[in-house]
């Protein structure tokens, strides 16, 4: 079920919401689900002191490396044909 949200404007923001709306040819209402919706996706999600906690934890964890190059040789010698190599 559709519910109906009410927003007060300025009248020059207003304007302004029209002609991006009029510019991309769509209805000012249709423009504004989309800029909600965008606005909606781009908020993070979830607890932030919890994610960085998370991120702290997985910092504190050391795995072997190595150098960048011989990475990079493996990973196309892996890619390599049996017989290639």
């Amino acid at each position: 079920m559709s519910k109906r949200l009410q927003v007060l404007l300025e009248e020059a923001e207003m304007a302004d919401v029209r002609r991006a709306a009029r510019r991309q040819r769509m209805t000012t209402a249709e423009w504004v689900r989309q800029a909600l919706r965008a606005a909606r996706r781009a908020a993070p999600e979830g607890d932030p002191k919890k994610k960085l906690g998370v991120v702290r934890v997985s910092a504190r964890h050391s795995f072997p490396s190595a150098d960048i190059d011989e990475m990079l040789a493996q990973i196309e010698r892996g890619y390599a044909a049996p017989g290639d190599a």
